[in-house]
C-alpha cells in the first residue's frame, strides 16, 4: 500500500539565520552558523552529520571526500571548543591495503552514561554491501582506537546505528536502531548491547520492506518505558513503530501524519517529555522528493506534531539542506546539524522554551 500525499505545500518562510526569533514565530533559533566554511577544507562535498555532547563541549562527525560513494570519502570530525569549532580532521577511512580503498558513510557519534565515547560508521562499496565499523575515545574525540568491525560470532555482520543515534535503556542496554537496504526491500531492525559493545543481539526486521520500505530509525522515549521509532521511507510518509517491551518486539509500521521526501530525519525526546523531530516537510509527488526545507515538529504524544520552527526554506527545488541530527544538552538546549547543499555543515541551537507550536492541518506546514 503507498501513502503519497497528493496536496501540495504551501510554505513562504525565510532561513532561519538570526540570533533570536520573534515572537509567534516558526524561528526559535538563538544560533546559527556553519561548522567550516568551504574554502577551509580539502575536501569538496560532505553527507550525514552526527552531533554529541561530551563532558567538556559538543563534538561533530561527517563524511567527506570528492563525491558520496568515492573512494576517498573519509569521516571528519571537529570539536567545538569554548564556542569555537576546530578546524576538521580525517580520523577514519575505508583503506583496506595499498591497492584497494572504499567509501566511508554515515557517522553516528554516541556517548553512553559510562565509559568512551564511541564513533559508529560504515564501510563499503555501497548501501547494500557495507558493514559496521566502531572506534572509540576516551579524549571526548581527540585521539581514536583502532577501528573494529562490528560483530562476532552468530553476529558477524552488524550494521551499527545506521544514521541516528543509539538510546540507552534504563538497565544500560545500548539500543541501536538500524536497517538494510537490499535492491528491492528496505527494512529497519535493531541491534543491542548489554555488554557495551561486546557482543550483540539483533532484533527485526520490524517491517517486510513490501507496505513499507522503511530505513533509518530514530528512537523516542514515552511513559511507562514505551518507545516509538520513526523512519524514512519510499512511501512518502514518515513511519513509526511502537514497542512495550524496551525494544524486544515491535507493533505493526504505519503512517504517521508527516510527509516525507524519501530523505533522512532524526528526533530526540526532550528533559519535559515532549517530541522533537528535524525532517524535510515536503510532500513528494513521486518516490523521490525534493530537499530543500528543513523544518522542526513537536509532539507531546509522538503522534500528533505541530510546527515548530524552520530552518531551511529555499524556493529553489534543487538545493538541499538534509540528513539532519539533533540531540538536547545538558544546558536544556536543542542542536541540530545537517548537511548544507553538500558543501558544508550548519549548526542551529534553538531554545525549547521559545517553540509556540502551529497546527499542521492536512498536511500543510502553517505560514509564518
Amino acid at each position: 500500500m503507498k501513502y503519497f500525499f497528493n496536496v501540495l505545500i504551501m510554505v513562504s518562510l525565510s532561513n532561519l539565520v538570526i540570533a533570536q526569533g520573534a515572537p509567534g514565530a516558526l524561528n526559535p533559533a538563538i544560533k546559527s552558523e556553519f561548522i567550516f566554511l568551504e574554502k577551509n577544507v580539502s575536501f569538496p562535498s560532505c553527507h550525514a552529520s552526527t552531533i554529541e555532547e561530551t563532558k567538556n563541549g559538543l563534538i561533530a562527525a561527517w563524511f567527506a571526500g570528492t563525491s558520496e560513494k568515492d573512494p576517498d570519502v573519509g569521516i571528519w570530525v571537529s570539536r567545538c571548543m569554548n564556542g569555537d569549532w576546530t578546524s576538521p580532521v580525517e580520523v577514519v577511512n575505508g583503506v583496506k591495503n595499498k591497492r584497494k580503498r572504499y567509501p566511508t558513510w554515515n557517522p553516528v557519534l554516541f556517548q553512553p552514561e559510562a565509559g568512551p565515547l564511541m564513533l559508529f560508521y560504515k564501510v563499503g562499496p555501497n548501501p547494500q554491501q557495507w558493514w559496521g565499523m566502531i572506534t572509540t575515545s576516551d579524549d571526548e574525540g581527540k585521539t581514536w582506537s583502532e577501528p573494529a568491525k562490528m560483530g562476532m560470532g552468530p553476529f558477524d555482520h552488524l550494521l551499527g546505528p545506521i544514521k541516528n543515534k543509539p538510546v540507552q535503556l534504563k538497565d544500560g542496554t545500548i539500543l541501536c536502531p538500524s536497517s538494510s537496504e537490499s535492491k528491492d526491500k528496505w527494512r529497519v531492525h535493531f541491534e543491542l548491547s548489554k555488554d557495551m559493545g561486546q557482543t550483540w543481539e539483533v532484533i527485526g526486521p520490524i517491517n517486510d520492506g513490501i507496505e513499507f520500505d522503511a530505513i533509518q530509525p530514530s528512537v523516542l522515549f514515552h511513559p511507562d518505558g514505551k518507545l516509538q521509532v520513526l523512519c524514512r521511507t519510499k512511501q512518502g510518509v514518515i513511519s513509526q513503530s511502537w514497542s512495550n517491551d524496551g525494544g524486544k518486539t515491535w507493533s505493526h509500521m504505519e503512517a504517521t501524519m508527516l510527509p516525507n521526501p524519501n530523505s533522512g530525519t532524526d528526533a530526540v525526546t526532550l528533559k519535559d517529555g515532549r517530541q522533537i523531530l528535524v525532517y524535510n516537510h515536503i510532500i513528494p509527488s513521486q518516490t523521490w522528493g525534493s530537499r530543500s526545507k528543513l523544518n522542526i515538529a513537536i509532539s507531546e504524544d509522538g503522534i500528533n506534531w505541530s510546527a515548530a520552527a524552520d530552518l531551511e526554506n529555499d524556493p529553489d527545488p534543487d538545493s538541499e539542506y538534509s540528513y539532519p541530527a539533533v540531540i538536547q544538552t545538558r544546558d536544556g538546549l536543542i542542536h541540530v546539524t545537517y548537511t548544507w547543499n553538500r558543501t558544508v555543515i550548519k549548526h542551529v541551537v534553538v531554545d525549547p522554551s521559545m517553540i509556540e507550536p502551529k497546527a499542521i492541518v492536512g498536511g500543510i506546514w502553517p505560514e509564518n
